[in-house]
Order: structure tokens, then C-alpha cells, then sequence
């Protein structure tokens, strides 16, 4: 029983790391710049999977084949321009976690801006609308010198 408990271990043991070591990306450059380069562009570059991610920081598998296309293209060469260019020439402009500011990306950008306005206006007449529903309270003399001689008693 001891040793089947043993076998058991150490087959857990080796099969899960060696899946971890399968998972680990590998990549190797041929100088710092192409390091620099990559780095900064898997950073730049949205999963469009999990689309709240970076390409670096997420385990999607597109994301993995889209860190492959980066390596290949800084390897051959290409600058980080370049390689945007194909990103979003390829997926669009939502591939990019700073969009430029044009006419297709125009909601992108102002979108929470006219959101925000839209919502403070709604908020702003609706306490106006609550204010002036409101009913006015008037209280007779009798009732204000009521009013006034419960708040002076003291406990």
C-alpha cells in the first residue's frame, strides 16, 4: 500500500510539472532592442478573448498565438509600428489597449464623457422635478407654537 501510495506521488509530481514546464513560453532574442520591442508591444496589445487583458498577461490561446506573431515579427525585424499595423489592420482597432483618436474611435473615446453628462443632466431634473412636486407645509400659528414649545422642553 506504501509503495502504490509512492508511485502514485511521485507520478502526480513529475506529470504536473512537466505541464507547467510545457505551459512556459521560451523565448530566446537576438539583442535588447528585440526584447524592448516585444516587451513593450505584448503589453500594448489587448486579448481580444478576455478583452480586459494584455496579450502578455493572458493564458488565452489566442493570446498565445499572437505572442508567437509578435516574436516572429520583431524577430524578422519589423518595428513596433509595423507590427501594430498588421495587429490592426488584422483585428481592428480594439486590439490596441490606446487607440488613436479618429473618427471610427470617436464613441470609444467620448463615449463615458457624453455618458457621465447625459447622467448628471437626467439626475440634476429629476431632483429639480422632486423639488418642485414637493408639497409646500404650512402650519398654522397654533401649530408652530406647538412645534416650538416641544423643542424647547428639555428632557
Amino acid at each position: 500500500m506504501k509503495r502504490l501510495l509512492l508511485v502514485l506521488t511521485i507520478s502526480i509530481l513529475f506529470f504536473g510539472s512537466a505541464s507547467i514546464w510545457a505551459e512556459a513560453e521560451r523565448v530566446t532574442f537576438r539583442n535588447a532592442q528585440s526584447e524592448a520591442n516585444y516587451t513593450a508591444l505584448v503589453n500594448e496589445l489587448r486579448c481580444l478573448v478576455c478583452q480586459n487583458q494584455t496579450i502578455a498577461d493572458s493564458d488565452a490561446d489566442l493570446a498565445k498565438d499572437l505572442r508567437a506573431k509578435v516574436y516572429q515579427m520583431v524577430e524578422d525585424g519589423q518595428s513596433q509600428n509595423e507590427v501594430i499595423d498588421y495587429m490592426t489592420a488584422r483585428y481592428g482597432d480594439f486590439v490596441l489597449y490606446r487607440p488613436a483618436f479618429k473618427m471610427k474611435t470617436l464613441l470609444l473615446w467620448l463615449g463615458p464623457v457624453i455618458f457621465l453628462l447625459l447622467a448628471l443632466f437626467l439626475v440634476v431634473r429629476w431632483v429639480r422635478s422632486q423639488a418642485a412636486a414637493a408639497p409646500a407645509i404650512s402650519l398654522s400659528k397654533e401649530e408652530q407654537d406647538s412645534v416650538r414649545d416641544l423643542l424647547n422642553k428639555t428632557p
